[in-house]
């Protein structure tokens, strides 16, 4: 029986994308909220490695990844908090389209 535990970082490494904490939490911020309505592996910014990775990896009742996927999954739905959402000063952006 393989025992192999995987994490975070090594399921962004298997899909071919930037694994640090930081360009991992800059995936999800780009990325997020996914429609619970879409598939994880029919999001658009998947290639087609990378969708067939997911696609199998994800329903194989021994999936080594599926934890993995599924926490990526469930990360990518999540609402972005206030405090990652940018900052909008609305009385300089109505003075902006006025002209002044």
């Amino acid at each position: 029986m393989d025992t192999t535990h995987h994490d975070f970082a090594a399921l962004f490494t298997q899909l071919g994308l930037p694994d640090s904490p930081a360009e991992i939490k800059q995936f999800i911020r780009a990325h997020r909220p996914l429609p619970q309505t879409l598939n994880l592996s029919e999001a658009p910014f998947w290639n087609a490695s990378q969708v067939a990775f997911l696609r199998e990896q994800w329903t194989a009742d021994d999936g080594d990844w599926a934890l993995q996927i599924d926490q990526l999954n469930a990360a990518l739905r999540e609402h972005p908090a206030t405090g990652d959402l940018e900052q909008v000063d609305c009385a300089q952006s109505a003075n902006d389209a006025a002209g002044r």
